[in-house]
């Protein structure tokens, strides 16, 4: 059996499935191959499925503080196959609708495993048959899957990665996480609201590795006054699994002692590593960096002329946000279309409690750059609608250049995600500090935050000193 089609997309997570009603937009014949199910990772292992449960737990978290504005309440039992079944029927519920999307832009959806066979052919493997499609262009967009270390390999049950710890079908006593980055946070704050003992490992200096350095640190500290162990510099050497225990064995980086850690179960959150090794890509010469991602130029297409890859298969920022704009820009690039795609205006966010959110550059890479640089910052103690919903704590702080531009922006504090936008748009359009100075924002809200770390730069912040 043979098709034939215009554009075909291996991977239907968000930069997938985003390029996919994309082309279809424009006019463009799609298919789309997708082994497991339609969201990828996002929707089904990751982004969506730890929202879910950080709500879910939030939710218990807000119960308890509950007296503090006079409302006494008692907490009889925390049902966990109760909060999965909530969390897989949001999930359900979101792939529905992609798929809804797909088949209503008739993009023609595949399940199965795909295989390069040329530079225009893929062989797919679905349902005990094999066929073959010819396209003209294809975009490869499968993703990522976890790290491991070479002496401790997930098996799914002791040592698990984040697919197994969002089913929470137990609560482990101990619970061990090697790596601080988002997925690790993250799911440590899940189950340290469960009642789990949290320990946190990172190699790095501080959590979040990369993220600017004054605000990290102070989001390091507040975890810690909640209850949660954070070891830094610590590099993970050896482990042994016993029985009912996982014993690690770990050297301090600053001053070589030999530390040990004991949990009946770890989480392996030691980053991830471009998922391609069923495509067949070495079989076709497609070039790889030195980080093991798949090199692309500007328009995301290899050295392959007929062959795109996006998302975290190109390395960068491994987020699915970025996934479905280089989605677009493939199709746009194939389509003959301008795109332009800053990635200067990318922005991230943890959603820890308080949650970070982060564009732009750090104070520490523009002193690297040489750029002289002014600093504003705002503290949400000092923001009226954060103490009023007893969420006073974490920062505002704007990056500007010499110019005034601004050209980062780090939010450690309430609703940090939604915050950001607005600094990503300023500066996506290179705007200066005065204009956000001098944008009217509602009283009493978050988003004052932003408006008052602006003027902070200039020293006319109005609710602090300067």
């Amino acid at each position: 059996m043979k098709e034939k089609t215009e554009i075909l997309i291996i991977g239907g997570g968000p930069g997938g499935y985003v390029a996919a009603i994309k082309g279809a937009q424009l006019g463009k014949k799609i298919i789309l191959i997708e082994e497991d199910k339609v969201g990828g990772t996002c929707l089904n292992y990751g982004c969506i499925p730890t929202k879910a449960l950080l709500y879910s737990t939030g939710i218990l978290k807000e119960i308890k503080r509950g007296a503090q504005w006079g409302i006494n309440t008692e907490i009889k039992s925390v049902d966990i196959n109760k909060m999965r079944e909530k969390k897989t029927r949001i999930v359900n519920q979101l792939v529905r609708g992609v798929e809804f999307l797909l088949q209503k832009n008739q993009v023609r959806l595949v399940k199965g495993r795909a295989h390069l066979e040329s530079e225009n052919t893929v062989k797919v493997f679905s349902e005990e048959k094999e066929y073959i499609i010819e396209a003209d262009n294809i975009i490869l967009a499968t993703g990522s899957l976890p790290s491991e270390l070479p002496f401790l390999k997930i098996d799914g049950k002791r040592v698990i990665s984040s697919k197994e710890a969002l089913e929470i079908k137990e609560i482990p006593e101990k619970f061990i996480i090697i790596g601080a980055g988002a997925i690790g946070l993250e799911i440590g704050l899940i189950y340290h609201r469960l009642g789990a003992d949290v320990t946190i490992v990172e190699i790095m200096s501080t959590i979040l590795p990369g993220n600017d350095k004054e605000i990290v640190c102070n989001l390091e500290n507040i975890l810690r006054r909640k209850g949660i162990k954070i070891h830094t510099k610590i590099r993970i050497e050896k482990a042994e699994i016993n029985k009912d225990t996982i014993r690690l064995e770990g050297v301090d980086l600053e001053n070589n002692q030999i530390l040990n850690f004991e949990g009946s179960k770890i989480l392996l959150a030691v980053g991830r590593k471009a998922n391609y090794q069923n495509l067949g890509i070495d079989k076709l010469g497609i070039e790889i960096d030195d980080k093991g991602f798949i090199k692309v130029n500007t328009e995301y297409k290899t050295n392959i002329p007929s062959i795109y890859a996006i998302g975290d298969l190109i390395g960068g920022k491994l987020l699915a946000h970025k996934a479905s704009h280089e989605g677009i820009g493939a199709i746009m690039n194939i389509c003959g279309l301008p795109f332009e795609f800053d990635y200067l205006a990318l922005p991230s966010a943890v959603f820890t409690e308080p949650e970070f959110s982060t564009v732009g550059l750090t104070e520490e890479e523009a002193l690297e750059k040489g750029i002289k640089i002014k600093i504003g910052k705002f503290p949400f103690r000092a923001n009226g609608r954060a103490v009023t919903i007893g969420q006073g704590e974490g920062i505002v702080k704007i990056i500007a250049n010499e110019n005034e531009e601004i050209i980062g922006a780090h939010v450690l504090g309430p609703y940090a995600s939604e915050l950001i936008a607005e600094l990503s748009l300023a500066i996506r359009l290179k705007r200066k500090i005065r204009e956000i100075g001098k944008t009217i924002h509602i009283h009493p809200t978050l988003s004052e935050s932003i408006w008052e770390a602006n003027l902070n730069v200039l020293k006319e912040s109005i609710h602090i000193l300067n």
